[in-house]
């Protein structure tokens, strides 16, 4: 009988013989293996993608090596998606026979692979399609399994010694084309070197990737700089998005993928030089990040992706801690999380990107401050909002003042509306102007209507209204656009005061924090931030502040005003340039407005704003008296319809 020992060295001798069977037999009949799966791979293109893929020759070298020449993929009746004269590589025979495809080694010569959109069909369009069968039945996903399954296949597909001479890149978006050119690039002992010429209808420019690159240890240094003098711009972008961007070097680190039992983590840093960025959304100028960095640790498990509050965001000297988060393991929620640590705040002031906030520039303060926000969205409870946030101040004090000096509010000064970047005429806010009107001189009506439709607790909360702003990113998370605002009397003031009207994140990002500035620094009293809104803001064309208003509307004084004009002067805030939109053809409030006028009626007698007594008038008809009166379009009737109504009229007034 056979000892145990025996067993096993058989066992062996078996294992051995039947791989050397398999190699050899694989030798001796590679080259019809190697046919047949190109034929198999050029039928599934011809019907599942509707495309021709051909290869004029194809044969092995050494024992894991191949060979290709002309290899073309063309969909049908669209422009060739990709074209390689000549490829070389070779795979690991064990990683191979253990069902896994890891290059070793690749060689490119002289090839393109081209994107072209034409109207709405591309070359790629087949390629893109989902499988629904698939996507229903992944529909729960291990977000961790998935994740480092796509980057372990993605990574044995980068080789270690790499070589390509003359690749090209090229995109065409109806027009907009873009030639991204590797003259050559090669990847040997792990250090990457490449030349690359980009080029589009403005401009052309040589880059250089240069770095580390271990694609089997999953670590990489990378960098990318320009040959040649003056920042690298990004093609494409202006063109599809009218977005120009610029900088001078990026650098992406790649320390570690691990999985960890359920988790997967992936760790690594990126930074940016002199980022500059300019379209019409983001401000009216050039933004400036002269130095910024992300420190990441992104976290995967089977029902959440994250990135974790470890990781670290660094604009110039300014440090925070993000936190953002996509579960699905019950509902499907949102959370993000910033945690800014205590800094000294001339140090945030000085580090905030040049042309984004240009009302800050020349700035000063003394102190310190820190900061927390709490945010989460249930995709299923919207109502359930979350949004937390907090300042806490260190001998917080504004020392000097820059563009925006909030301190004039206090005193006279010249207003000026800035409506499409132009200027209009000069409003003097102080008793200078005959129609400037103190607070104790406006209509309490006025005064009432107006908070109740604009700011009802303007005169308790210190700028910023925290469940207005949840009710507003539930809308507009909802309508996936902005459809609401949470703008206060404050914001608004600071908006029309010292910034323009234009609609872009410079703009909303200065207008909070000079309103936070101005409410909690105690610079301006309540009654004298209303008393400047009413004097500035615009109730109709080229009508500004209530004395002007109620001279336009009704030829009054503002202490003058009746509840009905108030009510109606209220309303037109939103859109004073259309206030003649109001009225019918007979010169009388359209139903809309009509209801309007009764829902704020009744909601500030709820309040406690209104009493009967004040209401005693309030069945007579609105009448426009002032100037406005002529850019409302009223019907002209013949005297038998005037008689008519006359006599209609006197009857009704016997009754």
């Amino acid at each position: 009988m056979k000892t145990k020992k025996q067993k096993v060295i058989l066992a062996l001798k078996i294992s051995v013989t039947t791989v050397i069977v398999l190699i050899t037999g694989f030798y001796i009949f590679r080259d019809a293996v190697l046919q047949q799966t190109i034929a198999k791979i050029s039928h599934e293109m011809e019907v599942d993608y509707n495309a021709n893929f051909s290869v004029k020759s194809a044969s092995f070298d050494g024992l894991s090596g191949l060979q290709f020449s002309d290899l073309v993929l063309a969909p049908n009746n669209a422009d060739t998606l990709f074209k390689i004269q000549k490829l070389e590589t070779s795979v690991n025979l064990w990683q191979l026979l253990a069902g896994n495809v890891q290059v070793g080694t690749l060689h490119i010569d002289n090839g393109y692979i081209q994107l072209v959109k034409n109207g709405k069909k591309s070359n790629f369009d087949a390629f893109l399609k989902k499988d629904k069968q698939a996507s229903a039945d992944n529909e729960k996903r291990d977000y961790a399994e998935l994740a480092y399954r796509l980057i372990s296949k993605t990574l044995n597909l980068v080789p270690t010694d790499m070589e390509l001479n003359n690749v090209a890149f090229k995109f065409n978006d109806n027009g907009n084309q873009t030639n991204i050119q590797i003259q050559k690039l090669g990847l040997a002992d792990k250090q990457l070197e490449t030349n690359i010429q980009v080029q589009n209808k403005t401009f052309t420019q040589r880059w250089r990737i240069k770095g580390f690159a271990d694609p089997r240890n999953k670590k990489a240094d990378i960098q990318l700089i320009n040959i040649d003098t003056g920042a690298i711009r990004m093609p494409y972008l202006q063109e599809r998005f009218n977005l120009k961007t610029s900088f001078n070097s990026i650098r992406v680190v790649l320390d570690n993928i691990d999985k960890d039992g359920d988790e997967v983590r992936i760790n690594g840093a990126m930074s940016i030089a002199n980022l500059k960025l300019n379209h019409p959304k983001i401000a009216s100028k050039d933004v400036l990040f002269e130095k910024a960095k992300f420190d990441y640790r992104f976290v995967l498990g089977s029902d959440f992706i994250a990135v974790d509050s470890s990781s670290t965001v660094q604009i110039n000297n300014i440090k925070m801690h993000p936190y953002l988060a996509y579960e699905t393991e019950e509902d499907t929620i949102y959370k993000m999380k910033i945690d800014l640590p205590k800094m000294k705040a001339q140090d945030f002031i000085t580090s905030l990107p040049t042309g984004l906030f240009t009302h800050f520039q020349g700035m000063e303060a003394s102190g310190n401050f820190s900061y927390k926000l709490d945010f989460a969205f249930n995709q299923n409870k919207p109502n359930q909002l979350v949004f937390d946030s907090k300042l806490q101040k260190e001998n917080l004090k504004i020392i000097k003042y820059g563009e925006a000096n909030l301190t004039k509010l206090n005193g006279e000064f010249v207003y000026r509306a800035l409506i499409n970047n132009v200027f209009q005429r000069g409003i003097l806010v102080g008793t200078g102007n005959p129609n400037y009107t103190p607070l104790d001189q406006i209509s309490p009506y006025l005064q009432k209507c107006v908070l109740t439709t604009e700011d009802p607790s303007f005169f308790s909360h210190r700028g910023f209204i925290n469940e207005a702003f949840k009710q507003s990113i539930v809308k507009n998370i909802r309508t996936k656009k902005f459809a609401r605002g949470a703008s206060t009397i404050s914001m608004q003031l600071v908006k029309n005061a010292f910034l323009s009207r234009e609609k872009t994140l410079s703009r909303k990002l200065e207008e909070i924090l000079l309103v936070y500035i101005l409410e909690n620094n105690r610079i301006v009293s309540k009654e004298r931030m209303l008393e400047v809104y009413f004097n500035i803001i615009e109730w109709g064309p080229n009508v500004y502040g209530i004395g002007e208003a109620s001279q336009f509307y009704f030829q009054k004084t503002p202490a003058e005003l009746s509840l009905n004009e108030c009510l109606y002067l209220a309303r037109i805030i939103p859109s004073p340039k259309k206030f003649m939109y109001q009225f019918n053809d007979q010169g009388q409030l359209k139903d809309f407005a009509v209801k309007q006028e009764a829902f704020l009626t009744r909601l500030m007698f709820r309040r406690g704003l209104l009493i009967p007594e004040d209401t005693i008038y309030k069945a007579l008809p609105l009448f426009i008296s002032g100037p406005a009166q002529s850019f409302i379009k009223v019907k002209t009737i013949d005297s038998t319809q005037v008689q008519t109504d006359s006599i209609t009229l006197d009857n009704e007034f016997d009754l």
